[in-house]
């Protein structure tokens, strides 16, 4: 199956992050990035649909933003102003656009790291 498809784990906290505000941007070298989707992480700290569906998968460059910094706040985390994480790009490209592509993040106020999951 293809397709992109996100989660966000709360490693501070040891369970997934909900209500994670996510972007999807295209990137193009000769253009403005332009907005695909924005979605919000459910319980499961999962988007409810995938951000890119397969039918619509496209090799190329691509950028996910995760708005962790109110999500942390939200959660009453004692923060500086402004937060060390606030808005945290992944970039990255998509080759195949028949695989599925799995783009996870794992955050904490002060850290956070991603790989390409299955």
């Amino acid at each position: 199956m293809a397709g992109l498809t996100t989660h966000v784990l709360d490693t501070a906290s040891g369970r997934p992050a909900d209500g994670v505000r996510v972007e999807l941007f295209a990137i193009d070298d000769d253009a403005p990035a332009r907005l695909l989707a924005t979605a919000t992480t459910n319980a499961d700290g999962r988007t409810d649909a995938p951000l890119i569906e397969p039918v619509d998968m496209v090799a190329g460059r691509y950028e996910l933003v995760f708005h962790v910094g109110e999500y942390f706040a939200g959660r009453g985390h004692d923060l500086p102003e402004p937060p060390f994480l606030d808005r945290v790009p992944v970039r990255f490209a998509i080759a195949d656009a028949t695989r599925h592509y799995h783009v996870p993040l794992l955050v904490t106020p002060w850290s956070y790291t991603t790989y390409r999951g299955s």
